[in-house]
This record gives structure tokens, C-alpha cells and sequence, in this order.
């Protein structure tokens, strides 16, 4: 883990926790990762005395329904996670690093490990310790527009530009033990408001439908892009219909709670963990249909370049076993349920 990678004043949450499928998450969590903390409870205090209510009742109440409300709205397909690996002992957001509090939360795995953009955006530092105090290692920061930053440190290689335009998902560094570390894990962060700004990681992504811990992501109806046209495509092969065109719309939506309702889950829209498991199919060289566009539409997001043929061939093959053997999966060139997870993720 960092021996470093302090942030100068205090972190804005609490650090994470083990054994919940998103460790740390909470109200507090989340309304700090999403920016809306201050400004939800305000304007429901202020509703609450205009109407004679109790100003702290209600502003729980408010808070409520804000999160609610802009949790479903952030789980929008827009992030995806930066690396596969685990969390080590003390690597987590806010542990005591000498006169300040740890910036972000580890991930662990070897050297050579890929490193994933959180999100699309623009590398806006990519230096030793990416030009923040405290910090140490190659590193890459992100812009993602809206005051929102992501930083990715101790790479061992860089694997995009300066200025580069990146999509989420994208390959942009490998991981790496550069800088004053004590073994390879990337050290990630989350900065909103301004760059300097950090919240927890780990409710930060979870707000955004991404388990930083390496579970399956979140996709709530509303949401587009690439992991919605492998949802639409997954849902084809089991005979929905659906047009193809990355918006997860009400049609999207109706389809997918009659497939839950089908398989006796809660019929809520969201492509979740509960979902997931069951929406994907092994496959393996041979393999034909929609099922396979699925697949090799989630490896584009993770850098493959494959032609969405719908065909199994040697060179999706040759793409899974690339995939799996830089996040450290088992190397069989069969997407299962473990490799999907993490290309979805």
C-alpha cells in the first residue's frame, strides 16, 4: 500500500469498511460523492420552516429522497472501475498517513495490471505524483468536467498522453510500485468541487453504480452507452427484440423487468448484481449470436478494437485471454461469469 499519498486536510468521509458488497456506503457517503450534500439538506430545511414543519425532520426526510433520487440518476453506465485487485489493510480512504489522512483507497494486484479511465474525460496532469502535494509515483489525473477529477498513482506505465481525450473503460496505465510504496497496487482517487477536493472512492463510484471492490456494476433504466448495448444485446439472445441503440429507455426497461419477473427477481429495471449473474452466458470459441456482440462490445470498452460480428472466433479469443491475463484472471479464453464481472464492472 501508499506509505504516502496523503491529502492535505481531512477526508470527507468515512474510511471503508469489509464484507458489504460496497464497503463504506452511506447516506453521508453518498451525498458527499455525489456533490449534493449541503445543497440537498439547505433547500429541505428551508422548505421545512416555510412550511412550519421541523426543520431537522424534514430535512432527513428531504435528504432521503434527494439521494434516492440522484443515486438512480448517477447509475447512468457513465463509469466503469479503474482495476481488478483487492483492498489491502490500511489502504483504505482516510487512514492516518503521518501528518495528513490517506487521499484514496488502494487496490492491490501485480505489476503489469491494467488501469482503467473511471470515466471519459481529459488527462490533464500525467507526472510524478500528478503534480498534487503529498502524493508519489507515476501518475495520471483526469478531468471529467463538472468540477469532478479522478487520480490514478504508482504506475508503472503510462499508456496514454497528455491531452488525451479518453472514454471510460479505456486502457490509460499499467499498475505499478513507483514512488514510496510497499508493493504494486494503484492508489485511486476522487476529487470533487476542484481538484484537491477528495471524497471516498468507494461510495463515490457506488453512487455511480461501480463496486470499486471488484462486484457487478449497477445500471439503472435512464443510463446509455456501451454497457447498455451489451445489456440490449444479452437481452436479444433471449428473444426481447430490442433495437440496439445504447439508450436504456422504457422499452429497454420493460424488457428487462419481464426477464427478472421471469427468473422470480425483484422487477425493478436495474441491471445489478442480482441480474447480472443470470443475464450473461458462458461462452467460448464457436459460439454465434447476439450473446457474443455482448461480449465483444464489452471488451471494446476495455481497449480490444474487435469488429462486432456476433462471431467466436480466434481473435475474440485471443482478446479474452489479453483481458484476463492483464487483470490477473484465470487465462482460458472462456467468458464466464468471473470475466464478465469484471468487464462490466
Amino acid at each position: 500500500m501508499c506509505r504516502s499519498c496523503a491529502a492535505p486536510t481531512g477526508p470527507n468521509d468515512l474510511p471503508a469498511g469489509t464484507g458489504h458488497p460496497l464497503p463504506g456506503l452511506s447516506r453521508r457517503g453518498l451525498l458527499a460523492g455525489l456533490g449534493l450534500g449541503a445543497l440537498t439538506v439547505g433547500l429541505s430545511a428551508g422548505a421545512a420552516s416555510a412550511a412550519g414543519a421541523s426543520p431537522v425532520r424534514e430535512a432527513e426526510a428531504g435528504a432521503e429522497a434527494g439521494v434516492a433520487a440522484a443515486v438512480a440518476a448517477a447509475r447512468n453506465g457513465a463509469w466503469a472501475g479503474p482495476a481488478q485487485g483487492r483492498f489491502p489493510a490500511g489502504g483504505h480512504y482516510g487512514a492516518p498517513r503521518g501528518g495528513g489522512s490517506h487521499a484514496g483507497q488502494d487496490v492491490s494486484n501485480s505489476t503489469g495490471t491494467a488501469v482503467y479511465a473511471a470515466a471519459a474525460g481529459t488527462v490533464i496532469r500525467r507526472s510524478w505524483g500528478g503534480g498534487l502535494p503529498g502524493r508519489t509515483g507515476n501518475g495520471l489525473v483526469i478531468s471529467h468536467g463538472g468540477g469532478q477529477y479522478t487520480y490514478y498513482g504508482h504506475l508503472s506505465a503510462y499508456r496514454v498522453g497528455l491531452n488525451a481525450t479518453v472514454s471510460a473503460g479505456q486502457r490509460i496505465a499499467d499498475m505499478g510500485a513507483t514512488g514510496n510504496v510497499t508493493g504494486p497496487h494503484l492508489h485511486f482517487e476522487t476529487h470533487t468541487g476542484a481538484l484537491g477536493t477528495t471524497v471516498n472512492p468507494v461510495s463515490f463510484l457506488a453512487a455511480r453504480g461501480v463496486d470499486l471492490a471488484g462486484g457487478w456494476s449497477r445500471i439503472d433504466p435512464g443510463a446509455s452507452g456501451a454497457t447498455v448495448v451489451v445489456i440490449q444485446h444479452l437481452m436479444n439472445q433471449r428473444g426481447y427484440g430490442l433495437v440496439v441503440d445504447g439508450a436504456y429507455g422504457s422499452v429497454s426497461a420493460d424488457a428487462v423487468k419481464r426477464f427478472q419477473r421471469s427468473k422470480g427477481l425483484v422487477a425493478d429495471g436495474q441491471v445489478g448484481p442480482a441480474t447480472w449473474p443470470v443475464l450473461v452466458y458462458t461462452l467460448r470459441q464457436g459460439g454465434s449470436g447476439s450473446h457474443v456482440r455482448a461480449l465483444q462490445t464489452a471488451l471494446n470498452r476495455r481497449s480490444a478494437g474487435l469488429v462486432v460480428d456476433g462471431g467466436f472466433g480466434s481473435v475474440t479469443t485471443s482478446a479474452v485471454r489479453a483481458y484476463q491475463s492483464v487483470n490477473r484472471l484465470v487465462v482460458d479464453g472462456e467468458a464466464g461469469p468471473v470475466t464478465w464481472r469484471a468487464l462490466t464492472g
